[in-house]
């Protein structure tokens, strides 16, 4: 009996002590420890809804499968005349040119490409998306779109921000903590940045025709004008199939060159390595131009004077720390399959964000001192240790959210409050029973170890239940629905061992002292 007292005793003191301590910065916003960071309702920030252009994934999954089957020709030494991109149908067409590797062709394809289909009418090879990869390639933007976010906003350093998909083709995003409107701006654009990075060799034949081409005859000869970031007035003239993309890139770091001036720096995967050496291996011998190409802009286009191994490049555009910071983010997080755009827009002020914590804390302390009053009141001595229970629940809550560094919403104060009433229900359940025991002529021990075990099944198939439903909506809700399923999931475990086991110890502690008598007057009965 002894070692189950200290134990329960014990393991309840240090749990309250151990809220309490880690609660401290919470209550005081000290800048020392951790603490709970405040939700966008309850801080202000940014609110928005962007759409998802899921066509637009389809062009850049093609220009993606064309540079491939450019590559694995090249890798083969296959002759062939004519390769581009047909963008009425959204197809990838080229002509073999020697009949007997139809079929050598038609298996290179298929054993290095996904998701196409291949069609050859005589000398002519048509590949396309199949309609089961363009269903999924446009769920994908959506998905990868809302990781990529996310990302983004982690690495910009922002606390807490929360990305969720709603719906088909949109996105919710709440940045809390965003207070001026230059961040306002550069989230904006961290956001909405495709982030496509293309190598593209510039048609050296027609380059000094560039200024006075159109796009139309540009396209005759498969090739697109793109303008220089610095100078929209500079135009180059680019192959259109490119050499590779950004998704063989691997990191991009914020540098510093030898003149102490803002550049990106990029590492490319093994496979983009291989096609960067191989083009570069045979781009020097004529000093051929490879244009760096950044959401349709071209940062840099330097001849090749040698092979460049190792698959590391530099993207340098005149820009400012901040510029380079964002882009190195972005490029790093991945380009976004498909773009988005801002359907819906509003700042919550952090004056609107001070009213609604004031609000919550009144509602807050108004139903604490309401329940404690009303425990003591209806069960007075067993009321008061409840009362103890509750506020080590409280404690507790709020030490494991600082510890986490979670997210506290309007609806997760709610998730307190309804926690409170859950917490005092279980005592609620076991003072009755210990007060049904005692009428029936019990022993004071007898009365408190049945009355615990009794009500412990109905409290943990109760709290169970719960629980569950909590994690159910945190796994699949958003925003404050997450909000409200964490505050009172952590409630329910902290209950459990509060009012639980913190309280039966209490009791068996103070057992040896209890006469029947005063153990009725603690419950408000006689015996």
């Amino acid at each position: 009996m002894l070692s189950r007292l200290n134990y329960r005793v014990v393991l309840f003191a240090f749990a309250f002590i151990f809220g309490v301590v880690f609660s401290i910065p919470s209550l005081t916003n000290s800048d020392s420890g951790k603490k709970i960071t405040l939700g966008l309702d309850l801080q202000g920030g940014l609110y928005m809804l962007l759409g998802v252009k899921t066509e637009e994934a389809l062009v850049s999954r093609i220009k993606s499968i064309a540079g491939s089957i450019k590559y694995i020709l090249d890798d083969n030494d296959a002759v062939v005349d004519n390769l581009h991109i047909d963008n009425e149908t959204n197809e990838v067409r080229f002509n073999a040119l020697d009949s007997d590797e139809y079929e050598k062709i038609n298996k290179w394809l298929s054993d290095e490409l996904e998701g196409v289909g291949i069609v050859r009418n005589d000398a002519e090879f048509s590949i396309s998306i199949t309609p089961e990869e363009a269903e999924r390639t446009k769920k994908n933007a959506v998905l990868q779109a809302v990781d990529t976010i996310r990302n983004r906003l982690d690495q910009f350093g922002l606390a807490e921000p929360n990305v969720a998909k709603q719906g088909e083709e949109r996105i919710l995003v709440e940045v809390p903590g965003i207070k001026t409107k230059e961040d306002e701006k550069r989230i904006k654009e961290l956001i909405a940045r495709p982030a496509h990075l293309l190598m593209m060799a510039v048609d050296e034949d027609r380059a000094a025709r560039v200024m006075t081409m159109s796009e139309a005859e540009a396209k005759q000869y498969r090739n697109v004008i793109l303008p220089d970031v610095k100078d929209p007035d500079v135009k180059y003239l680019l192959r259109e199939i490119p050499i590779l993309d950004g998704s063989m890139l691997t990191d991009a770091k914020a540098v510093f060159d030898e003149s102490n001036q803002p550049i990106i720096t990029f590492t490319l995967n093994g496979e983009g390595a291989r096609i960067f050496g191989d083009f570069s291996g045979e781009a020097y011998k004529t000093r051929a131009r490879m244009a760096v190409v950044l959401d349709n802009k071209v940062y840099s286009a330097p001849h090749i004077n040698e092979r460049i191994g190792g698959g590391r490049g530099q993207i340098s555009g005149n820009f400012t720390v901040n510029e380079t910071r964002d882009i190195a983010i972005a490029l790093r997080s991945g380009a976004l399959l498909a773009p988005v755009f801002i359907e819906e827009q509003r700042s919550v002020g952090p004056s609107l964000g001070a009213d609604s914590i004031a609000a919550s804390k009144l509602a807050l302390t108004l139903g604490f001192v309401m329940v404690f009053i009303f425990m003591v009141l209806y069960y007075g001595y067993a009321g008061i240790v409840a009362d103890i229970a509750l506020i080590a629940n409280l404690f507790l809550i709020l030490a494991v959210m600082s510890l986490f560094g979670a997210t506290l919403t309007l609806p997760g104060m709610a998730g307190i409050v309804l926690t409170v009433g859950m917490a005092v229900d279980a005592n609620v359940i076991i003072s009755e029973r210990i007060r049904e025991l005692l009428r029936q002529g019990k022993s004071v021990a007898k009365s408190i170890e049945d009355g615990y075990s009794n009500a412990f099944t109905a409290i943990w198939d109760a709290n169970v239940t719960t629980l569950i439903s909590a994690v159910v909506l945190y796994a699949y809700g958003t925003g404050p629905v997450k909000g409200f399923a964490l505050t009172m999931s952590i409630g329910i475990l902290a209950s459990m061992l509060t009012a639980i086991l913190g309280t039966h110890g209490i009791y068996q502690m103070l057992l040896p002292k209890i006469s029947k008598n005063k153990l009725g007057r603690w419950f408000g009965i006689k015996v």
